[in-house]
């Protein structure tokens, strides 16, 4: 009879961990990403015209997809900015805190993220001028310099990526 017992055992506990790692491979592979990561290399960065808003100024940072395939862009990107000689001008932009979501970015499409800082009239602490704005695409160990002559003032804030609206 413990024959019985520790065989009916053993099935249970097999058909329990089969069952427990079909459910976790299951859930695991729906979690991921339907298109890989944008690279730098995928992608086209640019920084758009500034809006003006309430004292402050936000400036989108343009991702468009170069190639021929669907990439995916998810979370914030890294953003300081830098002098003629590449050294950076203060701290990096803070994030803002906002949720994050997986963004595809399908071939010549252009999604978004906002960088903001306060405009000159709004903030007396200003750092010198930039020549460029250095992104770092989320996710991604490589950065882009962008020429841009941009001067950050009191807060320097950026937004998670999102479909350009």
């Amino acid at each position: 009879m413990s024959n019985v017992l520790t065989r009916a055992a053993v099935t249970a506990a097999a058909a329990l961990l089969a069952t427990t790692g079909a459910s976790v491979g299951a859930t695991q592979a729906s979690t991921l990403p339907m298109a890989p990561t944008c690279r730098v290399a995928d992608l086209d960065l640019a920084v758009g015209d500034p809006e003006s808003a309430g004292g402050s100024i936000n400036y989108p940072i343009l991702f468009t997809n170069t190639t021929g395939r669907t990439c995916a862009l998810r979370g914030y990107p890294g953003v300081s900015v830098t002098d003629a000689r590449h050294h950076q001008i203060g701290t990096s932009a803070i994030r803002t805190g906002e949720a994050i979501s997986t963004v595809s970015v399908f071939p010549d499409d252009t999604v978004t993220a906002i960088m903001r800082t306060n405009s000159r009239s709004a903030s007396r602490s200003c750092r010198p001028v930039s020549t460029y704005v250095k992104v770092y695409p989320p996710n991604s160990p490589t950065a882009e310099e962008i020429r841009y002559n941009l001067r950050v003032c009191g807060m320097f804030e950026i937004s998670p990526v999102e479909a350009a609206g």
